[in-house]
């Protein structure tokens, strides 16, 4: 069977089309934040000041004061999985196996379930901005729902550098395609635009823990009553992204002590959340119900 294998190969592989993450960009600085009281648990500082007052000639400045504290936030992601290939298996696909396993669950598993998790969570921060539930037919009504929200960012004062669009791909490709000045004007105002992958775009999924029945797959999938999202504008300093612990290793067949076989390990521990004082840093569009 070995040496019929061996016949047959080529150098080609059959692989599931999938792209990388696209919310990578969104993982901050992680000086920024501090051990917290356990090892759940980060704090990170947030700050006020009081505003200017009158000038007098004789008595000087009001006396204004600086509000500095550390804010508490819990890891709220922690997921793993540990795959196995059979020595044989890997040796009569000259070592094809293996690294493809791990390729594969890097490309097709965590980098969706990171992306959706990250976008799930940040739709569900109470006192976000959020445009009215409406299904974009088309790239002219994109565009105005575009300025919406950037009138509505503008006036709550968030800077513009920083801001990265997200949009499912035929609202961000309708709206390139349209190659107007106003179409570029606008796309010019984002330091980042992505598409995202319907499939990875919801206002809420279910983690599915890869034990109980009907969720032994593992993976993710979109909630019962989630939304469809259009659009997410996110400001990248309003928000807090830190990837506390993550292990990628490797034990070979010969160190495995239950079976002849290959392992891969990979595990994630990590935060997503936003600053407390920067929610007007997130615009969220969603579907109409039953939109297509």
């Amino acid at each position: 069977m070995a040496i019929q294998l061996a016949k047959n190969y080529v150098p080609l592989l059959d692989e599931v089309y999938q792209r990388e993450s696209v919310t990578s960009d969104l993982t901050g600085d992680p000086a920024m934040a501090r051990a917290g009281a356990n090892a759940k648990e980060i704090v990170y500082p947030q700050i006020a000041v009081t505003g200017l007052g009158d000038y007098d000639r004789n008595s000087g400045y009001t006396r204004g004061t600086v509000d500095l504290k550390w804010v508490t936030a819990e890891y709220n992601y922690d997921r793993g999985e540990r795959l196995s290939v059979d020595a044989m298996d890997n040796q009569e696909t000259y070592n094809i196996a293996f690294g493809m396993a791990g390729a594969e669950l890097m490309r097709t598993k965590v980098a969706p379930e990171a992306d959706a998790f990250t976008f799930a969570t940040l739709a569900g921060i109470d006192g976000i901005s959020r445009g009215e539930d409406k299904t974009i037919a088309d790239a002219d009504t994109f565009l105005k729902e575009l300025l919406l929200a950037k009138n509505k960012m503008d006036n709550d004062e968030v800077p513009e550098e920083g801001r990265i669009l997200y949009a499912i791909p035929a609202l961000l490709n309708g709206l390139m395609m349209l190659d107007t000045f106003k179409s570029k004007e606008i796309l010019a105002s984002f330091t980042i635009k992505k598409s995202v992958p319907q499939g990875r775009f919801y206002t809420a999924i279910d983690l599915l823990d890869g034990k109980s029945k009907d969720e032994e797959a593992g993976h993710y999938k979109k909630a019962d009553g989630a939304k469809d999202i259009n659009f997410m504008i996110i400001h990248k300093p309003a928000i807090i992204k830190h990837d506390k612990h993550v292990v990628s290793n490797i034990i070979p067949a010969d160190m495995n002590p239950d079976a002849d076989a290959d392992i891969i390990k990979y595990r994630k521990y990590g935060l997503v959340d936003v600053y407390k004082n920067k929610v007007a840093g997130i615009y969220l569009s969603t579907k109409a119900a039953g939109g297509v």
